[in-house]
């Protein structure tokens, strides 16, 4: 109270002085200067653009997105043609887009895995030879992998008249991988459900051997029943409904094949350079979760008797799991951030044909962009947030 009258008795300068020392109102005064500049620069940013715009009879609207974008794209997961709306072809570059990136996911995945344990082998040629992959591949541009597997491998392959085929069903040459294509009866759906049966089998079946191992010790057999329920299911009911999934052949008629499905070479070579180079980084992931586990647990599980794949299998790699999964977030998005260099060699992906052909033709700079960057935030939060979760389900819980 004494330091409270002598300040009021000091005047308005000591009391302003007396504020401006107290912490709680400069954290506030500092907050408020910060947002106030945040917000003053985004309008200056926001009507300086809309006067630019104004300026040249350039339009910032959404209306272009049902005019008809006039343009083919050789490569679409959905129906389309020249005709369909810009709407239609940034739907079609997701779809694209979204395909590199799922592929790339799982085969960099696999990839990595195998990677990160070969170069925990106690084999000294497997072991460097993982090493300088790794070292070779994650340490050479990306952009240069894509281009020399398109322009030095896919784009040298023979002519469709010399393919390179297998078993008569899946051909390689310089206009991409052909391989058949299923045709599905009005049956099918009988099948299709007893394989999701199948699969709701199999995943009841590994939760509750994996609550028998930690609950009671007994180790029940996963793999062989898990393999019975994914296969036997769908098989007799395809049986029951007479074969319904037939398979459209891909054929050499003239210069080049008809029938089946066909993968351009551009989209054969992002996958294979996507998923090699960013196997290197999972593969070290691996290898450290792997090497974060406790030697001991290693030499216990075999003075126990415990085969060493199982030991990996089952005591190693769940444990190693809360080390790696934090960083496989960041590789996979970057796997969907990385798929945009596809427009390097001309596989049509979200950047090819929505930030490139459509931008070009409506001359809508700003909505494309903006609807560009939203899409790759919106996969990229939404694969960090599934990734998060799994990793919070996987975490060891104290008693």
């Amino acid at each position: 109270m004494a330091l409270l009258d002598i300040t009021a008795q000091a005047g308005p300068g000591a009391r302003l002085m007396a504020l401006l020392n107290n912490a709680r109102f400069r954290s506030v005064l500092y907050q408020a200067l910060t947002l106030g500049c945040v917000v003053l620069l985004f309008w200056y940013l926001v009507s300086n653009t809309i006067e630019n715009m104004s300026q040249r009879d350039m339009s910032a609207g959404f209306d272009f997105l049902g005019v008809s974008a006039g343009f083919g794209i050789g490569f679409t997961l959905i129906p389309y043609r020249e005709g369909d709306t810009y709407l239609r072809v940034f739907m079609v570059g997701i779809a694209n887009t979204l395909l590199v990136a799922v592929v790339a996911i799982v085969l960099s995945t696999l990839l990595g895995l195998v990677v990160g344990l070969a170069r925990l082998s106690s084999n000294w040629v497997i072991r460097n030879v993982a090493r300088w992959y790794i070292e070779i591949l994650r340490n050479t541009p990306l952009l240069l992998q894509i281009i020399a597997w398109y322009f030095g491998v896919f784009t040298l392959l023979p002519r469709p008249r010399d393919s390179v085929g297998w078993l008569d069903a899946v051909f390689l040459n310089n206009r991409g991988l052909y391989i058949p294509a299923p045709l599905v009866d009005s049956g099918f759906t009988v099948a299709l459900v007893a394989l999701l049966l199948g699969i709701a089998g199999a995943f009841a079946w590994t939760r509750f051997a994996r609550r028998e191992r930690e609950q009671a010790g007994r180790i029940r057999p996963v793999i062989a029943p898990v393999l019975a329920l994914l296969v036997v299911p769908p098989l007799l009911a395809a049986l029951v409904a007479g074969a319904p999934l037939a398979w459209d052949m891909p054929q050499l008629r003239g210069f080049n094949f008809v029938g089946g499905i066909n993968i351009p070479p551009s989209f054969c070579a992002l996958i294979i350079a996507l998923s090699i180079y960013t196997s290197c980084f999972i593969g070290e992931n691996v290898r450290s979760g792997v090497q974060s586990v406790s030697r001991g647990q290693t030499e216990a599980a075999r003075a126990l008797g415990v085969p060493p794949g199982r030991t990996m299998r089952s005591i190693i790699l769940p444990q190693a799991l809360r080390v790696i999964i934090p960083p496989l977030i960041s590789q996979y998005l970057n796997i969907t951030k990385n798929s945009s260099l596809a427009i390097a060699i001309g596989f049509p992906d979200l950047v090819s044909v929505w930030m490139n052909t459509s931008l070009n033709q409506s001359g809508r700079a700003i909505p494309i962009v903006a609807m560009t960057m939203g899409f790759y935030c919106l996969v990229s939060l939404a694969v960090s947030l599934a990734m998060n979760r799994y990793n919070r389900a996987i975490l060891i819980r104290e008693r």
